[in-house]
């Protein structure tokens, strides 16, 4: 996987003159910073990027030109390259559980903020984490709107949440709040509930928050007929902490991963064979970049490119697609809409495609290799 110095002035261009065999990303830096400023402007607080979305140096190098300072970090890998590209930024430790060596790691490079869901993992934090730094208790809520539920795994009670946030205050670190609304969640109404819980977890310490993290899970625009309404987000998380905190709202901050990154890569494969006229063979499929779909949903924005670069518009058909390895879980989700006159070696175009997906591509059965191409706009 590696990044062509040539810039195209779109997918098609590439695609005609080239005639790739396998999956080619296209990347367009003018997308994502536009993307990136937008939150800048828009979310009443500090705008950190979750790394592991896609972790790409060329994706940070962006981020920090469109003015992004701070990133949230998962690994020491992460820590390493986010002080290596930007050296200046902050960087929030917030994956809830380390191994000691990793928490050393951090505190050697300088990380100084961090989050917390359990009494143990708080211990450790304590143990290895000079005082001042900040520590984040991040909670969970019962509640829906996302694709998938991040509160299966991390989170603390209200209650629980409580008692973490006395202890990090009474330990001498700066106590903040920090929660995850779930990925893809396109109901703003998951952010007023957590946000109005975060302010009952202060009051039940009887502690005064430092900042409140609202997480990422900010969505990305996957369906046709659904355009997120993210500035409608933002709108409602300054209103409601203003009111749930009565006019002294804790410092905000966010970590939009999806949201930043997704729109800003369109996936071309190409089909490798079309079985019978029903089922769709592409070189691309679930270990490779397309690894998410069976998780959060068929993205439905596509448009298919000839090998002569021009578009198919014949009328949509209902299709099965298989990705290329021998593995029969190796499918899309449900039946996808193409045009009647799909031909072997067109281009299926997938927009939307930054996220969860150079990041999560495999070599599973001798495929997975993928290119990375710049281009000026991603129209077909």
């Amino acid at each position: 996987m590696g990044l062509s110095k040539t810039i195209w002035a779109n997918p098609s261009e590439f695609l005609r003159t080239q005639q790739p065999v396998d999956p080619v990303m296209f990347f367009a830096p003018a997308v994502l910073q536009s993307t990136a400023r937008r939150f800048i402007d828009g979310f009443p607080g500090l705008v950190t990027y979750a790394v592991k979305s896609n972790p790409d140096e060329m994706v940070i190098q962006n981020l920090v030109a469109a003015g992004i300072a701070g990133f949230d970090v998962a690994s020491p890998a992460e820590i390493e390259m986010i002080a290596r590209l930007a050296p200046t930024a902050a960087m929030h430790y917030h994956n809830p559980v380390r191994a000691r060596h990793e928490i050393a790691y951090a505190v050697s490079m300088g990380v100084t903020s961090y989050s917390v869901d359990s009494h143990s993992e708080l211990k450790k934090l304590i143990e290895i984490v000079p005082a001042g730094a900040e520590i984040s208790v991040r909670f969970k809520l019962p509640v829906s709107g996302a694709a998938y539920n991040f509160g299966a795994k991390f989170g603390a009670t209200v209650d629980k949440a409580a008692e973490l946030l006395r202890v990090v205050a009474d330990n001498g670190y700066v106590a903040s709040l920090t929660f995850h609304p779930g990925t893809q969640c396109t109901d703003p109404m998951a952010w007023d509930a957590y946000i109005r819980a975060a302010a009952e977890i202060c009051r039940i310490a009887g502690v005064t928050a430092r900042r409140l993290n609202v997480g990422g899970g900010f969505p990305s625009h996957r369906l046709s007929d659904q355009l997120p309404q993210i500035d409608a987000i933002f709108e409602l998380i300054g209103r409601v902490a203003d009111e749930a905190f009565e006019g002294t709202p804790p410092a905000l901050v966010c970590e939009p991963g999806r949201g930043l990154v997704a729109e800003s890569f369109t996936l071309a494969a190409q089909v490798k064979g079309l079985r019978d006229d029903e089922h769709v063979f592409l070189n691309d499929g679930t270990y490779g970049s397309l690894d998410e779909l069976p998780l959060a949903g068929m993205i439905d924005r596509l448009s298919v490119v000839a090998p002569d670069g021009q578009r198919r518009f014949a009328a949509p058909e209902p299709r099965i697609i298989f990705g290329p390895t021998c593995d029969s879980v190796d499918r899309l989700p449900g039946e996808v809409l193409l045009p009647g006159d799909l031909a072997e070696g067109d281009y299926v175009l997938i927009s939307g495609m930054g996220a969860y997906s150079t990041a999560t591509n495999t070599r599973f059965n001798g495929f997975g290799a993928l290119a990375i191409e710049t281009v000026m706009r991603l129209d077909a």
